[in-house]
């Protein structure tokens, strides 16, 4: 795939910054075209300084929002914030995996929805608006993509690691252990799999996903939606 000048400026503008076409084009590389490509630079190192980028305006927000909150409650929020799940829907919120730069193989994969792949590519654009505009427009930037995730996570305990919600809740309302049933269809390059979150022996969400990890998330949240339906006096 070629992405144009007006690809670039379509993603800019949904992204709300002017990053330089070079740098937003490197941070488009992933290394598999790279490696496809003789070996050009990737987005690696643009997604190492994003993640920083990233963490920091997520600590500082979380910290200055709730002055009453420990250490232990404030990595919890982040955490749900800054992890591969959330950053993922980020990115297919703004339709990130229409324009990155893939290999065949990736591509022959559904690299471009693959939650890793995305995840990363929303951190290269963090950091390529860091080094393209400048320190406050990177700043604004993460405050855009995730900062109405940031003020969700204060309500939802461990937020969007709901997996950690639900031990947490099966542990307090003494339901059970917590185990998940998996199963998968499709080809191997596209397999969907399904998982159902069994806590006590029972069945309380089922989820989907294009790996195992993203469907017990999904099952996971699923079921701690339903305990919340069912023990309304519980929502941590």
């Amino acid at each position: 795939m070629v992405v144009s000048s007006q690809d670039l400026h379509d993603l800019n503008e949904r992204l709300g910054v002017d990053i330089d076409p070079e740098t937003l084009r490197l941070a488009l590389t992933h290394r598999s075209y790279a490696f496809e490509h003789g070996g050009i630079p990737t987005n690696e190192r643009l997604e190492f300084l994003g993640d920083a980028v990233l963490q920091l305006v997520a600590t500082e927000s979380l910290y200055i929002d709730n002055p009453e909150l420990p250490e232990g409650r404030l990595a919890k929020m982040r955490s749900a914030v800054v992890n591969t799940r959330a950053l993922a829907s980020v990115a297919r919120r703004l339709g990130v995996g229409g324009f990155l730069l893939l290999g065949k193989g990736e591509e022959l994969t559904g690299g471009r929805d693959k939650d890793s792949i995305l995840a990363d590519s929303v951190e290269s654009l963090i950091g390529a608006a860091y080094v393209s505009c400048g320190r406050q427009p990177a700043f604004d930037l993460v405050q855009r993509l995730v900062g109405g995730m940031l003020a969700e996570a204060v309500t939802l305990g461990a937020g969007m690691d709901y997996k950690t919600t639900l031990q947490e809740a099966a542990a307090d309302l003494e339901l059970g252990s917590v185990s998940y049933v998996l199963e998968s269809r499709g080809p191997d390059h596209a397999r969907v799999f399904t998982a159902t979150a069994v806590v006590g022996g029972t069945a309380w969400g089922t989820g989907e996903g294009s790996s195992k990890k993203s469907a017990e998330a999904q099952a996971a949240e699923s079921a701690v939606q339903t305990i919340r339906q069912q023990h309304p006096e519980y929502q941590r």
